[in-house]
């Protein structure tokens, strides 16, 4: 499995070389061509991470967890993944620890566990793919995308749990 990009990239080169494209001058105009492009996402980016920020360091997403965890666990969600269920629209990474952490503290065999891994697996990071995409198209209003994007982030998390139920004795 570890040989497919190289791969892809030697098929890619050869075919490059068999129609006489110079593949370096054309990897230069590319990323010139990309430029602009990412000049463009910066501030939508830096804004995204400022908030996120301000949203970890002011304690609200602690209090949010707090708050969600009692629900969760009347709908059958175990109330150690809250934070993580918080994190994960905002931080990719942030949640890869976390789910790091709640793995090593409850094993990747726990219910916890697997309902952490699911949580991860089944959404998206949803300001920043937002952030990304609609700062590349140019989108000022994006009005319904993040409603609709946060309805099913927790429409994922709930069906993968609730489908993890269903294959685990608990």
């Amino acid at each position: 499995m570890s040989y497919i990009v190289p791969f892809g990239i030697f098929l890619l080169l050869g075919y490059a070389a068999i129609k006489g494209v110079d593949c370096y001058d054309a990897f230069i105009e590319g990323a010139k061509e990309a430029l602009p492009t990412l000049i463009g996402l910066l501030p939508n980016l830096a804004a995204m991470l400022a908030a996120i920020a301000v949203f970890r360091c002011s304690g609200v997403d602690a209090q949010i967890a707090c708050l969600l965890a009692s629900i969760l666990e009347a709908i059958g969600i175990p109330k150690e993944i809250s934070s993580l269920i918080i994190l994960r629209p905002f931080s990719g990474s942030g949640a890869l620890a976390m789910l790091s952490d709640i793995l090593n503290r409850y094993g990747a065999d726990s219910f916890i566990g697997l309902s952490a891994s699911v949580a991860v697996g089944s959404t998206e990071t949803i300001f920043y793919t937002l952030s990304i995409y609609c700062g590349a198209a140019g989108v000022k209003n994006a009005r319904y995308a993040l409603p609709a994007a946060l309805i099913s982030g927790i429409v994922g998390i709930l069906c993968g749990i609730a489908a993890l139920r269903l294959v685990l004795p608990v």
